[in-house]
């Protein structure tokens, strides 16, 4: 068995790239939240609603490409590289047609944004952002499929180096056609979500050009032949990936749907939470990142049948995790002022977004030991208790915790917050629980 000291830095090794890429995900729709945020708040409460649509679609696709990732690492703990070659073709497939139904789904339902309560001129402005974002579902079906096929194989920096220049390269796509400089077009919010699409396509191309011209993955090019797909290996991915697609979207939606709340409260309280929720997702990206490291190496040591080593590296996952939270935590409470002021000018906004970081910092170490703990789950390929799990602590405990502390106890956009901190510690213990459990019950079977 290996030591606690390795398994902490092998799981660092291998997290930190992918900590890097997640972040640069999320930072995608911060710099969009900065740039568009110089123009005005309405601007600003416009793509925190309709990041409310379209964060669900992209979270289920992101999660059901982590099903490839998961086979992928219990085969390679195997040694059985046909296998992996397999897995990655029908993982285009599966992949692709997940992300071109999201799509369809984001057109039915964007004039739906008239219908949710929601302040005119923010509905205006989102409705139009939407409808040219929703496009770049189908080159992150791309990147996703590439990203966690070499995740599954341990190779985590490629992603990285390539979502730091997508970042890069969309700042300077905002600056220029946010604002007009450079000769460009001046299109406000539109050339935001433009520059994002432009970025991503970008990201799906360099990391095709990797994975398909790289020597190391020379082995595996049966994987680009799109034909002899196979209705096993599809079952597979989609039995291990929807679960994980849905568990995002449980927690995800959530905080969409009291994105939606906040939105009855006025333009202003929406702005305050789009700032102060970005933020906050950029902490969780990082534990993300930690878990997806443990979700390869609890997967590697599970195809050796190593459960000691599976609990191990586990557990040294959740403990990076928590903390690297205790200082982000310790970030929000004495840093919210400047950081609110730096994506907002109105002082009711930034008031009101610096005082949701504070609330935040409670719930950084449940946050990420929630998503490490799935993370653990997936590389034992424990599915559909976690989902259901987290199908209750959000829709059935978050959810309405939010819904009464904000409104029926009248606090406000504080009080749904108050709701994440509850939901977010009881999912936290469940998950623990359960993969204690699971770990246990293997071990009595070996």
């Amino acid at each position: 068995m290996l030591t606690w000291k390795t398994h902490f830095r092998q799981t660092a090794v291998l997290a930190l790239p992918v900590c890097f890429s997640n972040v640069g995900h999320i930072l995608v729709d911060v710099a969009d939240s900065y740039f568009v945020g110089q123009i005005g708040t309405a601007p600003q409460a416009a793509i925190m609603l309709a990041g409310t649509f379209y964060i669900l679609a992209l979270v289920f696709a992101i999660g059901m490409s982590y099903g490839l990732t998961t086979l992928t690492a219990e085969a390679a703990g195997k040694g059985d590289r046909a296998l992996i070659a397999q897995l990655l073709k029908n993982a285009f497939l599966a992949n692709f047609f997940v992300c071109a139904a999201m799509f369809a789904l984001l057109y039915f339902c964007t004039p739906l944004l008239r219908f949710l309560d929601q302040p005119p001129a923010v509905v205006e402005i989102a409705i139009p952002f939407l409808n040219v974002i929703m496009f770049s579902m189908l080159p992150l079906s791309l990147f996703f499929t590439l990203k966690q096929f070499a995740e599954g194989l341990s190779d985590t920096k490629a992603a990285m180096y390539i979502s730091i220049a997508a970042n890069v390269l969309n700042v300077a796509l905002n600056y220029v056609l946010v604002f007009g400089e450079l000769g460009f077009p001046e299109l406000g919010v539109l050339g935001s979500c433009w520059a994002t699409f432009i970025s991503r396509c970008m990201m799906a191309l360099g990391m095709f050009a990797y994975i398909y011209f790289n020597r190391r993955y020379k082995e595996f090019r049966e994987g680009f032949r799109m034909r002899g797909f196979s209705a096993k290996h599809l079952r597979k991915l989609f039995r291990t990936g929807i679960p994980a697609g849905l568990q995002f979207t449980f927690e995800v939606g959530a905080f969409s749907a009291a994105g939606v709340f906040v939105g009855w409260l006025g333009d202003q309280p929406m702005a305050a939470h789009r700032i102060a929720l970005g933020l906050a997702a950029c902490t969780y990206m990082v534990s993300s990142g930690i878990g997806a490291a443990a979700t390869v190496r609890v997967g590697n040591f599970f195809g050796k049948n190593e459960l000691g080593n599976v609990r191990r590296a586990g557990y040294s996952a959740l403990l990076l995790s928590l903390c690297f939270m205790i200082f982000s935590a310790l970030f929000f409470i004495f840093l919210n002022d400047p950081l609110a002021e730096a994506f907002n000018k109105d002082p009711g906004v930034t008031e009101l977004a610096a005082s949701l970081m504070i609330i935040a910092a409670f719930f950084q170490l449940s946050d990420g030991a929630q998503v490490v703990a799935l993370g653990m789950l997936r590389g034992v390929q424990d599915m559909q208790v976690p989902t259901w799990i987290t199908l209750v602590a959000y829709w059935a405990i978050t959810l309405p915790a939010s819904y009464i502390l904000g409104f029926t106890l009248d606090l406000g956009a504080h009080g749904i917050w108050y709701g994440f901190v509850i939901g977010l510690t009881l999912t936290a213990v469940g998950l623990l629980v359960r993969f204690r459990y699971v770990t246990k019950k293997l071990s009595a079977v070996s």
